[in-house]
């Protein structure tokens, strides 16, 4: 991808997202709080049929970090942000980080093999980010960016320079899974296969080293 098309896959206008809430938002939930909101729809995510969200598989748990602080990880690929609901997608996000939220929490992101399909608006990202509550940004204590491109790096700089800067310290990109080793062991780490193949191609053989089998 050229850098031209990395940056013409940003949409800065509206979203499926937006266009769903504007529609059924009443006056009542227009006047809202955003802690008002936001519990809102953290009680439609705990009722709410998910399930076309989480069958995807791009966002789950993983085990724990060398501190003991869960591991979210999200599959860049595995996000349809083109043929999603994304108002669903942000509720299955609230349901399954909610209860994770309440302490210290790390986030392992692969952005191996995404493609423009995959990439959700600059709208759509403000609209997440000024939903959820303060204790997601003070909780989260690493953001992990693995197989860094040129759209990341330059998402994460417009995104921790202009609307999350507090966030800005804990953004970390990386070139390869062997780097996550130091911050999370591999049997804590559990990622799709296409990851570590397309680790090993890229980084070598070296970054990839099996647990040896009993005899």
């Amino acid at each position: 991808m050229t850098m031209l098309e990395g940056m013409t896959s940003i949409d800065l206008g509206s979203s499926p997202m937006q266009e769903t809430t504007g529609d059924i938002m009443s006056a009542d939930e227009l006047m809202e709080t955003p802690e008002e909101r936001y519990e809102r729809l953290l009680q439609r995510a705990q009722v709410e049929d998910l399930n076309e969200v989480s069958g995807i598989g791009c966002l789950y748990q993983s085990g724990v970090d060398r501190l003991g602080r869960p591991v979210i990880v999200f599959c860049g690929k595995w996000f349809p942000a083109q043929n999603i609901d994304l108002e669903k997608a942000l509720l299955y996000l609230i349901k399954l980080l909610d209860p994770i939220v309440k302490g210290d929490y790390v986030i392992a992101y692969f952005h191996t093999l995404t493609s423009t399909n995959n990439y959700p608006s600059l709208h759509w990202l403000r609209e997440v980010y000024s939903v959820l509550p303060y204790k997601y940004k003070k909780n989260l204590k690493a953001f992990y960016i693995v197989h860094p491109t040129f759209w990341t790096k330059m998402m994460t700089w417009w995104f921790t320079t202009f609307m999350a800067p507090a966030i800005k310290a804990k953004v970390h990109s990386l070139p390869g899974v062997e780097h996550l080793y130091s911050a999370i062991t591999k049997d804590q780490l559990e990622i799709p296969a296409y990851i570590t193949e397309y680790d090993m191609a890229t980084n070598g053989l070296h970054y990839f080293n099996p647990v040896p089998t009993a005899s």
